[in-house]
């Protein structure tokens, strides 16, 4: 069944690892848009769109299925994000009449935290029964929790990246910082480098971020 979508076309060797034209094009859609969204820029979304796809069809590939599961998810959370950037209430308005940037209070944050460490283990437990239950449609996943956490803090980040917190950056870098591990133990070559790119710049996105919302504080 898997093989339906086996399009993974192989340009090159690189360590030892095959690299792809989807895994290639993936990085080159993953970093324009993350350095957009950094930047503030809505047209981002456009390349999260394309990205999202892409994603989906190359973790089904690797087996990765929480990552694959969670691309439809992503790509939901990319169009309500573009609406909410690009269509903000009033008092949610900016300087560019776009979605100003917001933080957290503490309360939420604790909340946000709890549910990716509950997330993290229900999805896991399930991601191994699923497998035992049905090891000819799904074999055994490389790492259930770490991919689990991946999906859960995914989850956070592109739902507080949509309503354009602060915050969301936090959530960024513990994805990359998990995917880095889930990649490479896949035998993935180029998606380690661009995480590691992810995680540099969520570190410049939380700068810039936190810059516009003291203008904007400053401003108001």
């Amino acid at each position: 069944m898997m093989e339906l979508f086996s399009i993974d076309f192989v340009l090159f060797t690189l360590g030892g690892y095959s690299v792809s034209l989807l895994e290639l094009l993936s990085v080159g859609f993953g970093l324009v848009n993350v350095y957009l969204a950094g930047r503030g820029k809505s047209i981002n979304f456009w390349f999260g769109y394309i990205y999202a796809i892409l994603l989906f069809v190359m973790f089904i590939q690797k087996h990765l299925y929480s990552s694959m599961l969670l691309q439809p998810i992503s790509l939901a959370f990319t169009i309500l994000g573009h609406y909410r950037w690009t269509h903000p209430a009033k008092d949610e308005e900016n300087h560019n009449k776009e979605l100003k940037v917001t933080m957290l209070n503490a309360r939420q944050r604790l909340l946000f935290v709890g549910g990716i460490i509950l997330f993290t283990a229900v999805w896991g437990f399930f991601m191994q029964w699923i497998s035992g239950q049905f090891p000819d449609l799904f074999p055994p996943a490389r790492r259930p929790f770490l991919d689990a956490c991946v999906m859960g803090a995914m989850f956070t980040a592109q739902y507080l990246s949509a309503q354009k917190k602060l915050d969301c950056w936090g959530a960024w870098i513990i994805v990359n910082t998990t995917n880095i591990i889930l990649y490479l133990s896949a035998g993935l070559v180029f998606m380690p480098i661009v995480s590691t790119l992810y995680w540099i710049n969520a570190v410049l996105g939380f700068t810039t971020w936190r810059k516009e919302m003291k203008k904007e504080n400053c401003n108001a």
